[in-house]
This record gives structure tokens, sequence and C-alpha cells, in this order.
């Protein structure tokens, strides 16, 4: 089976370590500042993207942009990627940076990608962030922990939450109220289900983080292969 494409982005925010190792085939791009972090670890990037007011020099062989312009820094990456045919990010340094208006543009990112048919993940320093929309993801039971699901957007309808704390079934998430904070599993293989609508999840990097991530990223690639080998079989009827 043939696996789905990653690209891994590197923004000018915090982060302590990777989470998931880099394969050979993975996408690497440096977002402005995030180039120091890819030097920092002996990374070398396909390519370094942005307007570099945060880096503070142009990198050779850069892809420049101006400074004001509609995308971020970490959009522009997200595009490029996309355009590589990606369907899986990766963005380090994409939360905890100094400018929380950039953290929440890297969460609206998240939407992006899924309008886009793809899936991401921000990662901090002590959070990991994904999205789902008209979906689900699935948790192995070896995660812990706190896990928050918001509304992002219209109101998020069908909304079924296994295996947690607090437990919802079918149930209607709005932007206006934080009705899905502070849940937490509860050692059983927690779910999350949207039936029409866009969520993002929210977790605590444990120290299971890695292999959390890993299963995740694994169990939506069976799902998105899933998909895929449907859409093949309904398109030979």
């Amino acid at each position: 089976m043939q696996r789905m494409r990653r690209c891994v982005i590197f923004c000018a925010g915090a982060f302590d370590r990777l989470i998931v190792p880099i394969e050979k085939e993975d996408i690497l791009l440096a977002a402005d500042g995030g180039l120091t972090h890819m030097q920092r670890l002996g990374l070398k990037p396909y390519a370094a993207i942005g307007d570099f007011d945060s880096l503070g020099f142009v990198p050779e062989d850069a892809q420049v942009f101006p400074v004001q312009k509609d995308d971020t820094d970490s959009m522009l990456a997200v595009k490029a990627g996309l355009q590589m045919g990606c369907r899986e990010f990766l963005l380090y340094g994409s939360v905890d940076g100094p400018r929380l208006d950039h953290t929440l543009a890297n969460l609206q990112t998240l939407i992006y990608l899924c309008e886009h048919g793809a899936t991401g993940y921000l990662v901090g320093k002590d959070y990991l962030i994904t999205a789902v929309k008209n979906g689900s993801v699935t948790f192995a039971p070896e995660a812990k922990g706190i896990l928050s699901v918001f509304c992002m957007g219209a109101d998020a309808r069908g909304v079924t939450l296994e295996n947690v704390k607090y437990p919802l079934e079918r149930g209607v998430l709005t932007a206006g109220f934080p009705l899905g904070v502070s849940n937490s599993f509860i050692g059983q293989s927690a779910r999350v289900c949207v039936d029409d609508g866009c969520l993002v999840l929210l977790g605590h990097q444990g120290e299971c983080a890695n292999f959390i991530v890993m299963d995740i990223i694994h169990r939506r690639r069976q799902a998105a292969q899933g998909d895929h080998h449907r859409q093949q079989a309904s398109n030979h009827c």
C-alpha cells in the first residue's frame, strides 16, 4: 500500500522534539524562521519559503515573498506542499510562537487543509492539535491526559465522543460555547466523530505522545486509503 505523502514544515515557534521520525520520502520545508530549527536538527529543507522578517536574512535559493501579503509563511509552505501532492502535514513550531495571532492563523490553516482533502498536525512544546471535517479520529487505548474538542466555523452537528470521561452522542458543538473543553482519555479506544462540520482536537503531549501520534496517523491513512478504494470501485460501477 502506497502511503500518503507527508510534508514536514518547520515554523518559527518553539517545540521540544520531533514526535515522529523523518522519513526519506518526506518533503521538508522551512517557513521563514523555522530554518533555524532545521539547521539545529541537521536537516536540509527542500525549500525555504517566506518573507524572512523573522529569520533576519534571506537564505540562498529561498522562495521569497513580500512582507505585505495575504498568506502567512506557514500557509505559503502548506500551499507548496499541497501542490507537490502531499496530503499529510506536520507543522513544528506552529503553536508556541511569540504572536498569538499567528497561532490562531495556524488553527485556520488546519481547516484549510481539511477543506483541501489533507490532514494536518500542529506541534508545539506541550500540545498537539489536529482537525477533522465530516469524519472521525480514533485514538489508541494508551492515550492519556486531556482531550479538548472545539467547533471551528459553522455549528458542528452529529458530534459523537466515545470512550472519554464526558461522552457525547450526536450532539451539536458551536463556536460560541466551549462545551468540549477539558475532556480526558479513560484507557479505552476513544473516538471523535462529526457528521457535518469541522472540529479542532487539542491534546497534551504526554509520555506516550510519539506512539499516540503515530497511531493516529496510521489510522487516518488507513481510512483515507479505504475512501480512495471505495471511490475507485464506485467509478467502475
